[in-house]
């Protein structure tokens, strides 16, 4: 096969193109897929343990073997990982295997088989990460105690379960599902955002006393991008807005961008037999800076083998506030970071990477604006992406959006997937 990765496709914003997009995925020799998984190709729910994914698109996947991961925040393992969700989805037919990557930002690494492992983690970290759901649920708790006639008993006790997530090396807690309990305490909901936000801190200082200072950090999603410390800001909500629902407590170096080093390291692995930044590097040794990560991939892999990079995710955010009389934009979400270094990648080694966006402000979370469809001159157009329309120089192109979620997104897939089978048999 000879590649067809247009050059028209990555220099566009917003394109519908979804059949160039096709040709791109199916015809693509040295290609690697990095994608996200929640709104990606499961719909966003309040309840993490209420997602299913079309078993379909988990076979697909199959025809990129080598040329496809994922990279999520959430987890292979555990009550509500990706791996439970596949085998409940196979109770009555065949298996089609797990979904290769990296999770928990990417210090949690899956193949296909389902072999987990956690490289650069210590014994002494998954220890303290192991208590932190309990006192997730005893922060919860003691929240509420003065606010009884808030939620029903029977639905705080359902909002504490689905909230206090228990992962193995990315404990969080999730408030989607308080969100909706406390529609009518709105005020109270942002109270709550704060004291998660205050267990957190709490959380690092203990890691700290216990020598462990430099071990964790703490991710909140979607949120309004770093401060001047390089911390994340926390989103707290506005009117229907939710804002940052997600309080992810995770090991230092478990950034998406990083993964994509990761990713990298291994890709050049299969092709090769060698690990350019060696076998056992991690995301734990990557720089942090998306300037220091992309000087780190120029020097280290070879040009002549950098494939074409397809990233895809869902949770890009941009609000514009006024700071000092002033207008700034506050540019965040989860995908964001990892979206820019595969542009940037793309830019310098002249690979035509495509970033492309899923739309999954249909699900049951409110926390992201909607892509709006127009019509120009006969032809269906993006009008306004899921950016505030103010922020007129955000350095990240989103080159392919699917307006329709989830289940368009997988559709095209499943299509390349389908023609890219078809193309090994001719």
């Amino acid at each position: 096969m000879v590649s067809s990765m247009s050059p028209a496709l990555h220099q566009q914003q917003f394109s519908l193109d979804h059949g160039a997009w096709i040709d791109c995925l199916a015809t693509t020799d040295n290609l690697l897929i990095i994608q996200d998984l929640d709104g990606v190709c499961m719909e966003l729910v309040k309840d993490p343990l209420d997602r299913q994914i079309d078993l379909a698109y988990v076979r697909a996947t199959q025809a990129f073997d080598g040329h496809f991961y994922v990279l999520t925040n959430g987890e292979h393992t555990g009550q509500r990982g990706i791996n439970g969700i596949i085998e409940r989805a196979t109770r009555s037919e065949p298996s089609p295997g797990y979904l290769p990557g990296l999770a928990a930002g990417g210090v949690q690494w899956q193949t296909r088989a389902g072999d987990v492992s956690h490289p650069g983690v210590s014994e002494a970290e998954l220890r303290f990460l192991a208590a932190v759901p309990d006192q997730i649920r005893h922060r919860l708790e003691r929240f509420f105690r003065p606010h009884s006639t808030a939620i029903a008993a029977a639905d705080l006790q359902r909002g504490i379960d689905a909230s206090a997530l228990d992962n193995i090396a990315s404990p969080t807690a999730n408030l989607n599902t308080f969100h909706g309990l406390l529609h009518n305490h709105r005020e109270l909901y942002v109270d709550l955002q704060y004291d998660m936000q205050t267990l957190m801190e709490n959380l690092l200082r203990d890691a700290a006393s216990q020598g462990l200072g430099d071990a964790f950090f703490v991710h909140y999603a979607p949120n309004q991008g770093r401060g001047p410390d390089g911390k994340e800001i926390v989103w707290f909500s506005q009117g229907d807005e939710s804002g940052t629902t997600d309080f992810q407590f995770m090991l230092r170096g478990a950034i998406k961008e990083a993964g994509v080093l990761a990713l990298l390291n291994r890709y050049y692995a299969a092709k090769t037999g060698e690990f350019p930044l060696g076998e056992g590097w991690s995301v734990r040794q990557a720089p942090h800076s998306h300037a220091e990560l992309l000087e780190l991939v120029i020097k280290t892999f070879d040009p002549a083998l950098m494939p074409s990079l397809v990233g895809v995710g869902d949770t890009v955010t941009s609000v514009v506030v006024t700071e000092n009389g002033q207008p700034v934009a506050k540019r965040g979400g989860s995908d964001r970071n990892f979206l820019h270094l595969i542009q940037a990648i793309g830019q310098h080694f002249s690979k035509g990477n495509l970033v492309t966006y899923v739309d999954s402000s249909g699900g049951e979370l409110k926390n992201r604006r909607a892509i709006q469809l127009g019509d120009r001159n006969g032809k269906t157009v993006v009008t306004a992406g899921p950016g505030d329309p103010r922020d007129g120089d955000d350095p990240l192109t989103l080159n392919v959006v699917f307006p329709g979620g989830y289940r368009q997104y997988c559709q095209a897939f499943q299509t390349a997937a389908a023609r890219r089978i078809e193309g090994r048999s001719i």
